[in-house]
């Protein structure tokens, strides 16, 4: 099984042309946290852009291709909230006048000699570290998956639940963890890990409606909390989910990687809980072991079901008034059996 600790999400990035500051550095740094080197400007922006585990950057400012203040102004200018919010902390070679505050005005966060010794390093790290900190715990996106964070999730999803408490309506869980993580970590590696949750996160978020919250909340397992969800129809996206998980083959650096994929689902009509947490709880506790148990007569064959919620989302407005009158009827209908079934 994946954990939390088998996929490593944070390195530092020192950009230098010369072999022998980012060697240097390296050797202090990683100490602390992995690093990855890039000798000029133009490679650090593409590693910048491939690389999410990236959560802060030392860079020089005296390099070829793109300097120092042109990497740190595609930095600033990110489209990438992700790039845009990264701590940048300046090596500097030199003590020339207006540098630092050149640096500092295109969005540098600090500064070091590549003369400082290892503590004064550490010390510099240890603050540009408490940066990321803040920005982490700040944060309503998970930086790889573009997915909700777990904290942020919980905070959205205790509104719903309370709403949905006072007016007794619907509020279903579903928690989606990939098993095989941790063998494609051991297997292929890190990255290919970390490429293989992005696109699972992205069918996910494409298979949910636009309303409903996807948060990644561990390393590789992902939660959706879906208001006016039956339990019936979150089991039936759960399955759907889950079947294609375990059919798809993905393959890297040519190899075939198999996924392996568990779901559990909870559901406030279903289950005695007095807490989004407590629903959440279910939820991952139904990953590994345990079913939600629908009550008597609450299923439809899939296809019936699908066609409901299809149906119950509709946008009309776009219709001829026929049309729109049949679909409008048959949507009364939908709700109709969905008030039945809860």
């Amino acid at each position: 099984m994946a954990t939390a600790t088998e996929l490593p999400q944070k390195r530092v990035l020192v950009v230098d042309d010369s072999r022998f500051v980012r060697t240097t550095f390296a050797a202090v740094l990683k100490a602390v946290l992995p690093v990855r080197e890039e000798a000029d400007g133009e490679a650090a922006w593409k590693a910048l852009q491939d690389d999410p585990s990236i959560v802060l950057v030392f860079t020089d400012l005296d390099m070829p291709k793109l300097d120092g203040f042109g990497l740190l102004a595609r930095i600033r200018a990110a489209a990438d909230e992700r790039i845009k919010q990264l701590p940048v902390v300046v090596i500097s070679g030199a003590e020339q006048p207006g540098v630092k505050e050149r640096a500092r005005a295109a969005g540098a966060n600090d500064f070091i000699s590549t003369t400082a010794d290892p503590p004064e390093l550490l010390a510099r790290l240890d603050n540009v570290l408490k940066i990321v900190t803040a920005n982490e715990a700040d944060a309503t996106h998970d930086r790889l998956t573009g997915a909700l964070t777990d904290k942020y999730l919980r905070t959205e999803s205790e509104k719903r639940f309370s709403y949905a408490k006072r007016h007794d309506a619907e509020l279903s869980i579903m928690a989606l963890r990939v098993d095989s993580a941790g063998d494609i970590v051991r297997g292929v590696g890190r990255d290919a890990a970390e490429q293989l949750v992005a696109r699972i996160a992205k069918l996910v978020m494409g298979q949910v409606r636009v309303e409903d919250s996807v948060a990644r909340t561990a390393a590789a397992t992902f939660m959706v909390v879906s208001a006016g969800t039956s339990a019936a129809q979150m089991l039936q996206l759960a399955r759907r989910l889950h079947g294609q998980l375990q059919q798809a083959k993905v393959s890297y650096a040519g190899q075939t990687l198999r996924i392996a994929a568990s779901y559990g689902v909870s559901s406030i009509h279903v289950d005695a809980v007095n807490s989004v947490d407590e629903l959440m709880a279910l939820a991952i506790r139904r990953l590994d072991g345990g079913t939600l148990t629908l009550p008597a007569g609450d299923t439809l064959p899939a296809e019936i079901d699908q066609a409901l919620r299809v149906l119950e989302h509709a946008d009309t407005s776009r219709l001829g008034p026929l049309t729109q009158e049949i679909v409008e009827s048959l949507q009364r209908i939908a709700r109709a059996i969905q008030a039945k079934r809860s």
